[in-house]
């Protein structure tokens, strides 16, 4: 089993936009005449809408249950092995997809809290594999009406009382900014634990904005190669030095000053940088075998979920990084984020 250790119904909460995936093997044609690039994350425009219905009728899709930050969850649901240590909310529509998402998460023990939009779709996502690399693009639907009030619900706010660590994906910024901020401010207040993840590019100049003041509440901050620099770009730092990046980024202002916050930037088969306590070093990463590789899609939601399901036993950094990896190397072998019935993480 992956923990011998206690583990407290719900230790962690998750908030984050649940989807449908859709993942197809695609080329460079099809993401050409959509505007996309390999190895990104967009929401789509009205123009893309029709890619949804494309790759339906002309690249036989497998559809999976995700969403980047439930997709985290679930892996670290799977790995504490404890039923409801982990709890997740997100906004979906009354339909059939609703249940698919509810279906899963639940079967690995996730305590789902759905807040259900009627008249509105359940979000979806298509994930375009090319090679190693996908590209992602996102109708969000119903997940970009999840409102502070749901979550302020006494039945709700219950769980957020309950948690030591929350983790707020990156694409709930775009859609519902008062109920990350909410959540980063009780965290930093109750002393908790708050994980967010940068998750693409267009995000990035809210983790920089000095007057939503996000960046003083996290505690842990993930990201690849790409957003990093890009939020390099949006905080003035004048350098595009990953090293130098996560080491900036890791000593800008804390609330809770007497913790120190971690950096944790991936960068595909290049050594995962990790920055923390004025120090930064280099994760070499070991190289997979290509052979093995199903889909890359949800291998950063893995990696993210291992770590998370370390950090709540209150683990070194080196095992939360070492669980990331075992995670990332199980989901890596499936179509999107899935793993098999138990986890042999020792």
């Amino acid at each position: 089993m992956a923990s011998g250790h206690k583990v407290s119904e719900g230790i962690l909460l998750g908030i984050g936009n649940p989807l449908l995936d859709i993942s197809v093997y695609g080329d460079a044609d099809l993401l050409a005449r959509y505007g996309l690039e390999e190895n990104n994350a967009v929401l789509a425009t009205p123009e893309q809408h029709e890619l949804f219905h494309e790759i339906v009728e002309k690249y036989n899709p497998t559809y999976v249950a995700g969403g980047a930050t439930q997709n985290s969850i679930r892996v670290a649901q799977w790995l504490l092995q404890t039923p409801k240590a982990t709890t997740f909310f997100g906004s979906v529509g009354n339909d059939k997809f609703r249940h698919i998402l509810e279906q899963v998460a639940q079967k690995v023990g996730v305590n789902v809290r759905y807040q259900v939009c009627e008249g509105e779709d359940t979000g979806r996502c298509a994930a375009i594999i090319i090679g190693e690399n996908r590209s992602l693009i996102t109708e969000l639907g119903a997940a970009k009406k999840l409102c502070v009030d749901y979550v302020r619900q006494p039945e709700n706010w219950a769980y957020v009382e309950k948690a030591r660590f929350f983790y707020e994906g990156g694409f709930l910024l775009s859609v519902s900014p008062e109920v990350v901020l909410t959540i980063a401010r009780h965290s930093s207040a109750a002393r908790k634990t708050l994980v967010m993840n940068l998750h693409a590019t267009f995000l990035c100049k809210y983790f920089a904005d000095p007057s939503l003041g996000l960046m003083e509440h996290i505690d842990v901050l993930f990201g690849n190669s790409d957003e990093a620099r890009e939020f390099a770009k949006e905080a003035g730092f004048g350098t595009q030095d990953v090293k130098e990046i996560a080491l900036k980024t890791s000593l800008l202002h804390k609330v809770n000053a007497d913790r120190h916050r971690i950096i944790v930037i991936t960068q595909g088969k290049d050594a995962t940088i990790v920055a923390t306590e004025g120090r930064v070093e280099e994760i070499p990463v070991k190289p997979v075998d290509p052979s093995i590789i199903v889909d890359t899609n949800g291998c950063g939601d893995a990696f993210v979920g291992g770590f998370l399901a370390q950090l709540v036993q209150d683990k070194p950094l080196s095992e939360c990084l070492r669980c990331g990896t075992y995670a990332a190397r199980e989901v890596i072998r499936h179509f999107g984020c899935q793993f098999p019935q138990y986890p042999d993480f020792v």
